[in-house]
């Protein structure tokens, strides 16, 4: 089981790229405290949880009707870089589906990469889920 960012990193920046501190921002989504409002707010604090290697959080707010058993962040690490977000539809406080797409830059195993993911999200009973994504080449 992944561990929970150390104290002393919640006072950096953000890992989504809002520009808040991770504790005011990702960091509440993360400890519980709080639930994205926006299928975007899940996307990016989904985002700083792969950075955070915050395997609970991701298999939290994944969709149970996609969801895998288990991750596992530690044996596969990669470096992630930033997060560009490309385009929204829809995934509003008030909406039940959302598009998010976007471009995470990574470094797994010492080569940099470009992630370019269309992520499909879905609100059931007031909280939004990541239902799945396709990755473009």
């Amino acid at each position: 089981m992944a561990t929970k960012p150390e104290p002393s990193r919640q006072a950096t920046l953000c890992p989504c790229g809002s520009g808040a501190a991770y504790a005011d921002c990702c960091g509440r989504y993360h400890r519980g405290e709080a639930q994205p409002a926006t299928a975007e707010q899940l996307m990016r604090s989904r985002y700083a949880a792969y950075v955070q290697g915050d395997e609970d959080y991701l298999l939290r707010t994944w969709h149970v009707s996609t969801r895998p058993a288990k991750l596992d962040l530690v044996h596969a690490p990669v470096k992630w870089l930033g997060l560009t977000i490309l385009r929204i539809e829809a995934g509003g406080a008030q909406d039940q589906e959302g598009v998010v797409e976007f471009v995470a830059r990574c470094k797994p195993a010492g080569r940099a990469q470009r992630l370019h993911e269309t992520s499909r999200f879905r609100r059931d009973d007031g909280q939004w889920f990541y239902a799945g994504g396709l990755i473009s080449p």
